[in-house]
């Protein structure tokens, strides 16, 4: 490997030192900044060295070019600049929504939300940053985004053979559960007739509709702006054969015992859609059941929700989908209704 000049700067020095290095055009801005007891060893230009030699120690060490960082070491490098308690608190994970990029960032760090959104945009390839806010809240989950960088909110995401086409300000995404939907795709239900009583933009309708061999799902969404998606989306995965789409609250869906199998996608008053689901389902059918529990005590909680409007049905299983608050965690229950329910 290549061996480069570089200036010894005191750690003690270095939050001050090393912007005005980089600035003025003495650092090397295409080499790493490494790590040497008690110094940091800041790679310079070569026709700079006599000027920074003034002041500085000069020793050589390898080169490290940035194309070979990770992405959260071109980040930390581009936006060395600013004050060292805000490079200690940049976000080192995102998420990704097709072009777009989604942050979790601390409070003190917005004073410079500009140059850091075009900071992760220019290493991650990205058209535009946004930062999380505070979550997703109400009744539609709506999320709490603001714009760090660009201007394009609405992106594609390809996903295990689904292109999901959402606004990341205006409806939520659930990475977290990318498991659950690549278990539905898994799935066999040749020839059934589903309910997707919590539809969104298709989290779950679309693996299922593209991949398990339905014969038609029922697709109910409430929120008009996830209802738009989620007809683009039918469009955009070819599965307009197979997905009927309703726009509305499900307890308002006709019909009685028609449905194979129920998806209940949604979390925190699941347990008040059961009525309705069971209206829906046919003897024998199975309820994909979601809500949140203490984490460890889901049966007994599965149990409760479902004893107290039906007295005859099987847990096929309760998978863990991922943690949802210190203590909590979102799970998903296969429960077989009896052939005898009635």
């Amino acid at each position: 490997m290549k061996r480069v000049p570089a200036a010894k700067i005191p750690e003690s020095e270095a939050s001050e030192t090393i912007p005005e290095l980089i600035k003025s055009g003495i650092a090397d801005k295409t080499a790493k900044i490494s790590k040497e007891e008690g110094f940091r060893l800041v790679p310079v230009v070569p026709e700079r060295v006599d000027e920074i030699s003034r002041k500085y120690e000069i020793c050589e060490t390898d080169s490290h070019t940035l194309e070979r960082l990770t992405p959260q070491e071109q980040i930390l490098y581009r936006l060395s600049d600013l004050p060292a308690d805000i490079t200690e608190k940049l976000p080192t994970k995102w998420e990704s929504a097709g072009e777009i990029i989604i942050l979790k960032m601390d409070e003190s760090c917005r004073e410079f939300k500009e140059t850091i959104g075009r900071a992760y945009a220019e290493v991650l390839n990205a058209n535009t940053v946004c930062a999380d806010i505070s979550g997703v809240s109400g009744e539609f989950r709506r999320p709490s985004m603001e714009i760090l960088y660009g201007n394009k909110t609405e992106s594609v995401r390809p996903e295990n053979g689904i292109l999901y086409d959402f606004d990341v300000t205006k409806v939520m995404f659930a990475s977290g559960n990318t498991d659950e939907r690549m278990r539905m795709r898994t799935l066999d239900c040749t020839g059934e007739t589903v309910v997707d009583m919590f539809a969104g933009i298709g989290y779950f309708t679309l693996p299922l509709a593209k991949f398990t061999g339905l014969r038609k799902i029922f697709s109910c969404e409430k929120n008009p702006e996830s209802y738009g998606f989620l007809l683009k989306n039918i469009e955009l995965n070819g599965v307009k054969n197979k997905v009927i789409p309703i726009l509305g609250d499900n307890r308002s869906l006709p019909g009685k015992k028609f449905a194979d199998r129920i998806l209940m996608g949604y979390v925190q008053t699941t347990s008040l859609f059961l009525p309705k689901a069971l209206d829906l389902i046919k003897p024998g059918g199975i309820i994909h059941y979601h809500d949140t529990f203490p984490t460890g005590e889901h049966e007994k909680y599965v149990n409760d929700a479902f004893s107290s409007v039906c007295k005859d049905y099987e847990i096929l299983g309760i998978r863990e989908v991922k943690s949802f608050a210190p203590g909590i965690s979102h799970y998903v229950a296969d429960v077989k209704i009896s052939d005898r329910f009635s």
